[in-house]
């Protein structure tokens, strides 16, 4: 959790996801530095599921290609082991909750910390029935991490905030995650409600892929997510140098 604490105390969160085992795990090790060296200071490694209700087409492809594979977990560790030697930036799981469910135990709370991640975004696993799960990360340094959305009410809000750590996931928009050209509307109206309510750091995701959207999130949140145009990216063959530049390209 240090990292992470200490990432957001010195700049804003510029958060680079990838489902880990598309196209194999050597090139999920490679795309990852690849975005390290174009600017990305937060990484968010996606374990496959075979139903990521979350996601849109982009990403839930990329987990049926990676599955085909038989990527687990504990491949993810070790891409997770393996970028850690390289790199200190914070890396957190970003995961649904059967993949952990296969291996729950205090002891995989303890490799997922020994494989040098900070933290665990579970997509779906509400706040309400997470007691065990929360206590587990705890336990083992790791910072429990939720998803809200604008209509997540302010008591609800404040409720997950404090079982959280890290920092709280804003879902911009309803639905699935995708490619956006826009941010919405009501983003800077929803994010001062979600300041007012939590001191938690907040990024925001679901469909950030230019340079002008990173730039209007930067002002209002701590951070922004990129996910499906890196993962829309791999999926199409880029090499590691272009995708170095992709993500340079949305550094504001």
């Amino acid at each position: 959790m240090k990292r992470i604490v200490k990432l957001f105390q010195q700049k804003k969160a510029f958060v680079g996801y990838i489902t880990i085992g598309d196209g194999g795990l050597e090139k999920s090790y490679q795309s990852a530095k690849a975005l390290i060296e174009g600017g990305v200071n937060f990484l968010e490694l996606g374990v496959p599921f075979s139903d990521p209700v979350a996601d849109g087409t982009v990403i839930s492809l990329a987990s049926q290609r990676a599955l085909t594979k038989q990527t687990t977990l504990l491949d993810v560790l070790e891409v997770a082991k393996r970028l850690r030697q390289e790199t200190e930036i914070p890396m957190i799981l970003f995961t649904y909750f059967n993949p952990l469910l296969n291996y729950f135990s205090e002891d995989i709370f303890g490799q997922i910390k020994s494989a040098g991640i900070d933290g665990i975004l579970v997509v779906d696993l509400p706040v309400d029935e997470a007691k065990l799960y929360r206590k587990y990360c705890l336990a083992k340094g790791l910072a429990p991490i939720y998803v809200i959305t604008k209509m997540t009410s302010d008591d609800r809000i404040r409720a997950i905030s404090d079982q959280a750590k890290g920092f709280l996931y804003y879902a911009c928009r309803l639905g699935t995650t995708g490619i956006k050209q826009d941010v919405p509307d009501d983003l800077t109206e929803q994010m001062q409600r979600i300041k007012r309510i939590t001191n938690l750091p907040v990024v925001v995701g679901f469909g950030i892929a230019t340079l002008k959207q990173s730039m209007a999130i930067n002002q209002i949140a701590d951070g922004f997510v990129v996910g499906s145009l890196f993962v829309d990216a791999i999926a199409n063959g880029i090499t590691p140098q272009n995708l170095t530049q992709l993500a340079q390209s949305l550094l504001p």
